[in-house]
């Protein structure tokens, strides 16, 4: 059975990815010139950023809000990491100005459709440690 993750490894996972994000971001931004690798480079930073802020909030969500399943801290990372990714696609289609927002709303309601087949699919799988639900028939 997965064990709902503590507020204490959220929080120092969250303060590793963050800082890091930032780190990263500082050193970028003051010590390149903005080429090719530098902004692919600047795209992977916001993820991690946005991913350590994100996580946090999942975590408090996925807490107040229970669902079925118990989440584990992969589903937690993944979820803020959807986060990062959604706030990246945004400033990649803004540096092209072909943002708009019903373009920023079908790409959330993608990435919503995506985690949720995610763990539809992790739902269905067969776990033989679990006993078997005990239903009359």
């Amino acid at each position: 059975m997965n064990k709902f993750p503590s507020l204490s490894n959220i929080l120092l996972l969250s303060g590793i990815l963050t800082g890091t994000g930032i780190l990263g971001l500082l050193i970028l931004i003051f010590a390149t010139l903005p080429t090719l690798g530098p902004r692919w480079l600047f795209f992977f930073l916001v993820t991690i950023l946005l991913a350590g802020l994100a996580l946090p909030v999942v975590h408090f969500l996925h807490r107040r809000f229970p669902g079925e399943t118990p989440v584990s801290m992969n589903i937690l990372l993944r979820q803020s990491l959807w986060a990062g990714i959604y706030i990246d696609l945004l400033a990649w289609l803004q540096l092209g100005r072909a943002l708009d927002t019903v373009r920023a709303i079908f790409i959330a309601i993608g990435l919503m459709v995506i985690e949720f087949l995610l763990r539809l699919r992790e739902r269905s799988e067969f776990k033989p440690d679990e006993p078997p639900d005990e239903r009359p028939q």
